[in-house]
């Protein structure tokens, strides 16, 4: 009944009016909801792609243990979790390099070849010629897209009607990141000046996964603002599943990533490795969700480098 009054409002008013109701609504559905909803306390990594809390903090710990870049925080005493350790309510890797923006590395995609031969198939192979040497970047191209509908068996809501579209896309001009808390130290002479992000991710309880916060910096060490940001996420992600939104552990205003279909992409993510003879293991699940997380931020060099399943 709530969702239904929501939307009966959201018809109404204009187009910029109802962009803000329709963010403000779905936050105050998500917390309405969240007092309702209980902690998830069994296991469904590879049934449903989701996580406990219990399962976020083990996955957690596996992060930190072997990427010592990344580490557990508190935030606000004001903003804990009381299903989260007190000393483990997120995590953050901070002054992430980002050399390029995320555009020019979807633009070698235009130098695409079709080499012919027997072996190619019908349509032949599709060479590309980019001299990203990144591992990382070249697995981003295997994650499956976010665009999939979720599984009808799935009961991670499906928030689609939130979803903004191309056409009703905001002007970000105005709009800025504050970082306050996250200061990015000077470089030396010999270090090349370039972008730099923190990111950290936070256990969201109404979809059960993790999700990845942005905080931008630019050369000059001054705070990006939502716009700018969004030069930094692929074009197929930027208006569709990133919102500017409050951290849930700080008080600054984030570029965050929804979660609304993390679980859906997780669990096939999870089918594959099964298909290819790997078993999951859920305290890996932040390796793979980074994995994952990379087709979305292509040029942010965040480390993630155990391989899945060791």
């Amino acid at each position: 009944l709530l969702r239904q009054a929501l939307q009966a409002v959201l018809l109404r008013g204009s187009y910029h009016r109802r962009l803000k109701m329709r963010h403000a609504f779905h936050n105050i559905y998500k917390g309405a909801a969240e007092l309702v909803i209980p902690v998830r306390s069994t296991s469904a990594f590879q049934e449903k792609g989701v996580l406990t809390p219990e399962e976020f903090v083990m996955a957690g710990d596996t992060l930190v243990s072997t990427c010592p870049t990344w580490s557990w925080q508190g935030g606000e005493a004001a903003k804990r979790k009381a299903y989260l350790p007190p000393d483990k309510q997120y995590l953050i890797t901070r002054n992430v390099p980002c050399l390029k923006r995320a555009a020019a590395l979807e633009s070698y995609a235009c130098t695409e070849t079709v080499e012919e031969g027997e072996e190619a198939g019908e349509d032949g192979w599709l060479t590309t010629h980019n001299d990203n040497s990144s591992s990382s970047n070249q697995d981003a191209d295997a994650v499956p897209s976010m665009a999939d509908p979720l599984d009808e068996d799935d009961d991670v809501p499906d928030m689609a009607e939130f979803e903004t579209t191309d056409e009703e896309a905001p002007d970000l001009a105005t709009l800025s990141i504050g970082c306050g808390y996250m200061t990015a130290a000077e470089p030396e002479d010999h270090i090349m000046l370039t972008r730099t992000y923190d990111l950290s991710i936070s256990y969201d309880k109404y979809y059960q996964t993790p999700r990845v916060w942005l905080c931008g910096y630019d050369e000059s060490r001054q705070p990006l603002s939502a716009k700018q940001a969004l030069e930094d996420i692929s074009h197929e992600h930027a208006r569709k599943t990133v919102t500017l939104e409050t951290h849930p552990h700080a008080s600054i205003q984030a570029a965050s990533i929804h979660p609304c279909q993390h679980a859906s992409v997780m669990k096939k993510l999870s089918e594959m490795l099964t298909a290819g003879g790997t078993q999951p293991r859920v305290d890996q699940y932040l390796f793979l969700f980074l994995k994952f997380m990379q087709a979305i931020v292509p040029t942010i060099e965040y480390d993630y480098t155990m391989s899945v399943g060791r």
